[in-house]
């Protein structure tokens, strides 16, 4: 029983927290919290505390819940490829922590909506956490599950119909001068001893068939896209990986997406939930 929670919490997750992802799930906590205490009243309240009108008091928790939780992930997203380090266990234990900031979040705003002498009582700041993470605790233990089975049979399955075709052939000439940002930097590029490459800041690392070091290049990853777009076999997988397709052996799935293996080597690179498609398609071209 406990390797196979140890199992299950190391499996990927996706990470939804960033950009229109994060406002959106923003606006549904909003309107979930919403609706959820204003139709069920799931906590017993004495309305003759009320400030104002329960609907309103409703409206105040549900905007201190997405915006809590807006807030707590927020910065998260901005790390480096954090996407590709998220896991079931990252998933859980932040959520937690989000529930009790948001708990903490729902006390402090207590004066503004309770007429009631003891609201800054240790009594209330425990309750409302308690009374967060109830409600929070219970969507953890019923959504995430679920979600992960749905994503890892979808993607896992479809990996295992897909097939790459072992026997791509280049149409290009195999040698590409690529411009960096630095002029002394710039180098040419064998593209049939290319495998992929990944963003690093302001820096790409490129890994190529054969060679036991990377290249660490002064050059954007939307440069070095752009210098490639001409040439058919690469594809962007991920935000931070350029795979070029002819290296592709074999590929799984897991809830994140894919990962790719490539040939020769012991690096995989994943193809996120949002590229999958884009990636079939240009890869069937090949096929």
């Amino acid at each position: 029983m406990r390797a196979r929670l140890s199992k299950f919490l190391s499996q990927p997750y996706p990470f939804y927290y960033e950009g229109k992802s994060l406002l959106v799930i923003v606006v549904i906590i909003f309107l979930a919290s919403l609706f959820f205490n204003y139709l069920f009243e799931p906590f017993i309240v004495n309305k003759a505390e009320h400030r104002m009108n329960f609907f309103w008091i409703c409206t105040i928790h549900g905007a201190v819940s997405s915006a809590v939780l807006g807030l707590f992930f927020l910065p998260i997203g901005k790390i480096q490829n954090i996407g590709e380090k998220w896991k079931m266990r990252e998933e859980i234990l932040s959520l937690f922590i989000a529930l009790v900031l948001i708990g903490i979040g729902q006390f402090l705003i207590r004066d503004i909506i309770y007429d009631n002498p003891y609201n800054w009582s240790w009594r209330y700041f425990f309750e409302e956490i308690r009374n967060t993470l109830l409600v929070g605790s219970l969507f953890i233990a019923l959504f995430l599950p679920y979600n992960f089975s749905r994503l890892f049979k979808h993607n896992y399955t479809r990996a295992l119909a897909f097939s790459p075709n072992q026997d791509f052939k280049l149409t290009h000439s195999t040698r590409l001068f690529i411009h960096t940002q630095l002029k002394a930097d710039d180098f040419y590029l064998d593209l049939d001893c290319f495998l992929f490459a990944k963003a690093e800041k302001n820096y790409v690392e490129i890994y190529l068939l054969n060679e036991s070091k990377k290249l660490l290049k002064r050059i954007t990853f939307k440069e070095l896209e752009n210098q490639l777009l001409p040439f058919g076999q690469f594809c962007k997988t991920h935000r931070s990986y350029l795979v070029n397709l002819t290296m592709v052996k074999s590929m799984s799935g897991n809830a994140q997406g894919y990962k790719l293996k490539l040939k020769e080597s012991d690096e995989s690179v994943p193809v996120s939930r949002s590229m999958i498609n884009v990636f079939e398609d240009k890869i069937s071209s090949y096929q």
